[in-house]
């Protein structure tokens, strides 16, 4: 009877002391990491479990010694199968947060802003400048991008180029924001955005207005190029793209500067003069008449709604107000006063 009791003892401190050790090693692995803020955290390729918490340890992230550690992956962790690459920790995290996010790969995601109305070359010069991104496109070639995404689709939406001529990619991105994972290649996300552009712009031909005065998706796309270049007021595109669609009609030429601009290129100094207005490119509206050859500018979503659905006006004319928005008129007088309230007084 005594060694019975005297068994039943020691049976019950045994399983006092495990559970005690259960709780104090789960009671660590769930305590709040040692940061004060978010902190992005970059696993290498091949972690192991045991490995990268003694890495975390002399980062200061962790408090959790190597033999609590060791006894928690091999008895509770569950899947240890780390996944390489770069994640967020937060404060609020514990041992176990984390290794959740390892082991499921849920990395941190960035992101960039490709805003409309800039031009292919600032976009890269964006991509080139953004954190995280792995700027591939001196090797890459935007050539190599387009081609290789939907090379058949440019002649869908009827872009097309002369023999012989340097293709002019402007405007085949669609403007946007866009996530991406530590070290994504930035042609990987220009071939995105180009996916992104084809995909919208096949999309929302479909729904487009009747009787438009251009006649394939590319066209509209040059119009909203322009369109977004004119103005960044929301309300104000279709009705811009309503003026455009006027002029288009009645066979008037667009004359709008930024066209101009974008033809006189890099040597523009911000000061647009008559001659500039006066000279022949083929980008200078108030020279030729038509749309342009190509966007002169990336295009948002917005813009490209409004170069497929513009408002119905009979305005042909619009002006500055100095203020972000224009004024429109109807007739050339209407536009000339416009003018002279407008311009030439400020």
């Amino acid at each position: 009877m005594r060694v019975f009791k005297a068994l039943f003892i020691l049976i019950f401190i045994a399983l006092v002391a495990i559970a005690s050790a259960v709780f104090y090693v789960k009671n660590a692995v769930t305590m709040p990491l040692s940061i004060s803020e978010p902190r992005l955290y970059t696993v290498p390729k091949g972690s192991n479990g045991y490995t990268l918490i003694k890495t975390m340890r002399n980062d200061d992230i962790i408090t959790v010694s190597p033999f609590v550690a060791k006894i928690w992956l091999k008895l509770f962790a569950g899947n240890t199968q780390i996944k390489s690459g770069t994640f967020m920790l937060l404060p609020t995290d514990s041992l176990v947060d984390v290794f959740t996010k390892f082991t499921k790969g849920e990395e941190h995601l960035f992101s960039v802003s490709l805003i409309e109305g800039l031009t292919l070359a600032q976009w890269v010069d964006v991509l080139k400048n953004t954190a995280g991104i792995d700027y591939d496109i001196d090797v890459t070639g935007i050539e190599t991008i387009v081609e290789g995404t939907a090379s058949t689709a440019l002649q869908r939406i009827g872009m097309s180029n002369t023999p012989g001529d340097t293709p002019n990619y402007e405007g085949l991105f669609l403007a946007d924001t866009y996530l991406f994972t530590h070290g994504t290649s930035a042609s990987k996300i220009l071939s995105r955005a180009h996916a992104a552009l084809l995909t919208f712009l096949d999309e929302q031909w479909e729904t487009r207005q009747h009787e438009l005065p251009y006649s394939t998706p590319y066209d509209a796309l040059i119009l909203a190029s322009i369109i977004e270049k004119e103005t960044a007021v929301s309300r104000e595109r279709a009705l811009i793209s309503g003026v455009f669609a006027n002029r288009l009609s009645k066979n008037m030429r667009l004359q709008t500067d930024p066209t101009v601009i974008y033809g006189i290129g890099p040597s523009f100094d911000g000061n647009i003069t008559r001659k500039h207005l006066r000279t022949a490119t083929p980008y200078n509206t108030y020279v030729i008449k038509g749309l342009p050859p190509t966007p002169i500018a990336m295009a948002g979503k917005a813009a490209i709604n409004a170069a497929l659905h513009p408002e119905d006006t009979d305005a042909l004319y619009f002006v500055s107000k100095g203020d972000g928005t224009h004024k429109f008129s109807a007739t050339l007088e209407e536009h000339n006063a416009a003018v002279r309230k407008y311009q030439l007084q400020r």
